[in-house]
């Protein structure tokens, strides 16, 4: 048999004897054993690098002597070859140990263990804490090293990294069948747990061991937080951090995490914690309909894992199902109040006498005086619900703290309270409470709303005309970017104009002086009305008038003279002026348009 054949059959016996290993530290020992007998070395070791720290680390030993040896498990990178094999991706080759200066680590340790040639080859394969490796083995006595040889090594090697990677793959098999059995069982036990109906502090204390670190729970309906396990224990530990969430400063969580998702659309959020300190946590939205009801922030670096983000969408899912059973009770108290409201301001009712039998057994006393307060929550789409929600629960709150009766009814993005007005209530408690909603609702969640406080009224038709005066109040205050507690006089003349005058009166009279040029306008996207209205703003003055646009004032003028021939709108008499500024004046105010 040939030199070249018997190479074969040693590289076939090498990879039989590691193709069997499927644990790593076997398949690494069956490696080095198989390089020394095959390749007719005495001893070896197979070494990871940690560049780190500074050192090669011993994984693995062969020796083809039984006697005892002093070996040396741990060696320093700047007196060992390893760290050059694996920076050039070739061998290093020490004829004799004995005799190298470059190596003085090798020099000690052959006088000690009686090798003289050392080869060292490095892997393309990583031990199970990611570190590179390197395969060395040393003869006994001085071992001249041919290409043949290198050739034969390094195929060695080869069939190590191959069979290492396909250990590798097959222990993080089995890892994600371990990780997706316990979510499995997870599943099952959560769901268990909520269709038994156990609480969500239960819940949450199930979630942090699950998880196997610190959770925090968010309930956006019910401005509530539940954690299992303090995210810092340095600072607080589980008792101490229970504490601090009830407090104001576990409160300032909810509208940090609600803005982070609604309008930072962020995955992760900073919380300040108290001492100068902050913690980072990553957030998963709860929603339910597609409405956020609550948040699952859980703490901890790196990113989580396919897995994990399996087990985060099982936890979340059974987050929902639980805060589902708050918001469900939450709608059913308000939506029976909201649709009697709205079948009395709407005008909807057959019976009077079932209108008021019904609002007798919610509570509210409709043929005794009533005062209106209307709360308007202005913000950008999709803030309104809550808004309303978490307002609902503020003007309670406040209603309360003062001992006054108030039925709160959820409208749109606003609130309407209903409070009695009896003869000895106190005047100045109503005006109290309306300025402590806007302060409340402005310190609580960073926008200004409109409140209106109504006249006294009894009755259902009254309650209906009182609804719509407060609308109207509120939609001039949107029109002219008014915010806070209002009253009538706050808005000047114009919501008084408005109350006395019949809506459908004023549509009439608005489309009679200028209903074409509006349709003018909207139909080829023109300006006219722009025009008429910045002319008459500047007092009939073409040259400020045209400064003001930026036109050449005959640019200006020919659309005037444009005005007047298409629409027949002449503002040179001043009953005509006033007739046409005030159509432009109700227009923009009453959204005619």
């Amino acid at each position: 048999m040939s030199d070249q054949q018997k190479q074969v059959m040693a590289l076939s016996r090498v990879a039989s004897q590691i193709s069997a290993d499927e644990n790593i530290d076997e398949l690494l020992a069956g490696l080095i054993r198989s390089a020394c007998e095959q390749g007719a070395w005495h001893l070896g070791s197979i070494m990871s690098v940690d560049l780190a720290h500074g050192y090669a680390l011993v994984l693995t030993r062969y020796e083809s002597s039984m006697l005892p040896q002093q070996t040396e498990d741990r060696w320093e990178l700047a007196t060992s070859p390893c760290l050059i094999a694996l920076q050039t991706r070739e061998p290093v080759y020490i004829r004799d140990a004995l005799e190298t200066t470059q190596f003085p680590g090798y020099r000690r340790e052959a006088k000690v263990r009686g090798y003289r040639t050392v080869l060292v080859l490095p892997m393309t394969s990583s031990d199970t804490a990611g570190r590179p490796m390197v395969l060395t083995v040393a003869s006994r006595a001085v071992r001249e090293v041919g290409e043949e040889d290198l050739a034969f090594m390094s195929a060695v090697v080869q069939l190590g990294a191959i069979a290492v990677e396909r250990a590798h793959r097959h222990r993080a098999q089995t890892q994600a069948n371990e990780q997706l059995q316990r979510i499995i069982e997870s599943q099952r036990t959560l769901l268990r747990e909520v269709l038994a109906g156990e609480s969500l502090a239960t819940l949450t204390v199930s979630l942090g061991d699950l998880l196997d670190g610190p959770v925090l729970v968010v309930d956006f309906f019910s401005n509530y937080l539940l954690g299992s396990g303090s995210p810092l224990p340095s600072i607080y530990d589980d008792a101490a951090w229970a504490k601090w969430l009830t407090g104001a400063g576990g409160r300032e969580f909810v509208p940090i995490v609600r803005d982070a998702i609604e309008f930072q659309r962020k995955s992760s959020v900073v919380l300040p914690i108290g001492q100068g300190s902050s913690v980072e946590a990553t957030i998963q939205p709860l929603t339910i309909d597609d409405e956020l009801v609550g948040a699952l922030l859980t703490f901890g670096e790196g990113k989580p894992s396919d897995l994990q983000k399996l087990m985060l969408e099982s936890v979340s899912f059974a987050l929902s199902v639980q805060l589902m059973r708050s918001v469900i009770r939450f709608r059913i108290e308000t939506r029976t109040l909201t649709e009697l409201f709205f079948e009395i301001v709407e005008r909807r009712w057959r019976s009077e006498d079932d209108v008021l039998g019904r609002a007798r057994h919610l509570g509210l006393a409709l043929t005794a005086p009533l005062r209106m307060i209307v709360i308007d929550f202005p913000g950008p789409a999709g803030q309104g619900t809550n808004l309303t929600v978490e307002g609902h629960r503020t003007v309670t709150m406040l209603a309360r703290q003062q001992n006054i009766t108030m039925h709160v009814v959820m409208v749109g993005s606003g609130l309407v309270c209903l409070l009695p007005d009896e003869e000895d209530s106190d005047a100045t408690a109503l005006t109290r409470l309306g300025q402590q909603i806007s302060d409340a609702v402005f310190g609580t969640f960073g926008c200004a709303p409109i409140v209106v406080l109504g006249e006294r009224f009894e009755g259902m038709e009254p309650l209906a005309q009182e609804w719509e005066r407060c609308w109207r109040m509120i939609r001039v205050a949107r029109n002219y970017g008014k915010t806070g507690f209002l009253r009538m006089p706050d808005l000047g003349p114009v919501p008084i104009l408005m109350g006395a005058a019949d809506s459908a009166d004023v549509r009439i009279f608005v489309d009679g002086a200028i209903g074409k040029l509006i349709e003018y306008d909207k139909r080829t996207r023109s300006d006219y009305l722009q025009t008429l209205s910045a002319y008459l703003r500047s007092g009939c003055r073409s040259q400020l008038c045209a400064n003001e646009m930026g036109l050449h004032v005959t640019t200006l003028r020919y659309r005037l003279s444009r005005i007047n021939e298409l629409f027949h709108i002449d503002v040179e008499s001043p009953e005509r002026r006033f007739a046409v500024e005030l159509a432009i004046h109700l227009h923009q105010l009453t959204g005619t348009h």
